[in-house]
């Protein structure tokens, strides 16, 4: 498409689509894709990634016999099949011990468990009492009071106490707290009068 110059401009192969070439906006507008690892949208979350290894290169010695081995018919997995046999071995050594016999038992006591016998009581002496076992006897409990305000188990009556009198405002209370007669000591009759006659041995 070469040619002359118009103007300014000069034909020249057009080097990919025009927008005029299309009814939607079509490629004037790139949105970056969402799959693959490289050009991911950075508005969506990346999936992981992963590549393929390559073949592991052959191990020049390696631990297994491979294909070029005969294996015996006799050994599994779980190891060498071996078919039940019988050995002849010798007879064990054993302690002999002496054991009784029945004679040696005696039976007398077991017939009254055996045979009907008849009851048969015996006189035996009188076993000690422990100090642990000596129970209180009706003496040693106090019985609740039945009377009085303080009961267990009954309804108390009313009680009723005399009170002392009260001295406020009472002709006996002493209001100018003056000793009374009994305040003073006793005055001997030798004081005032003529002493008796005294004896003495």
């Amino acid at each position: 498409m070469e040619g002359p110059w118009v103007g300014t401009w000069r034909p020249h192969p057009r080097r990919g689509p025009i927008l005029a070439e299309f009814s939607t906006p079509g490629p004037k507008y790139w949105i970056p894709g969402t799959t693959g690892h490289a050009s991911h949208d950075p508005t969506r979350d990346k999936a992981p990634a992963y590549t393929f290894r390559g073949a592991k290169a052959p191990v020049a010695e390696n631990c297994s016999p491979g294909p070029r081995y005969f294996i015996h018919p006799s050994i599994t997995k779980i190891g060498k099949y071996v078919p039940p046999s019988a050995h002849l071995t010798g007879r064990p050594k054993t302690k002999s011990e002496v054991t009784p016999g029945p004679s040696d038992y005696s039976t007398d006591k077991a017939d009254k468990h055996v045979y009907f016998n008849a009851p048969v009581q015996s006189m035996v002496f009188r076993h000690k009492i422990a100090d642990a076992l000596q129970t209180p006897g009706p003496g040693a409990y106090t019985l609740p009071r039945l009377l009085g305000p303080h009961t267990v188990y009954t309804h108390a009556s009313p009680c009723y106490s005399m009170r002392f009198k009260s001295m406020y405002n009472s002709c006996f209370q002493d209001l100018a707290k003056t000793p009374g007669p009994a305040a003073f000591s006793k005055v001997e009759l030798d004081v005032y009068k003529k002493r008796a006659p005294k004896y003495t041995m």
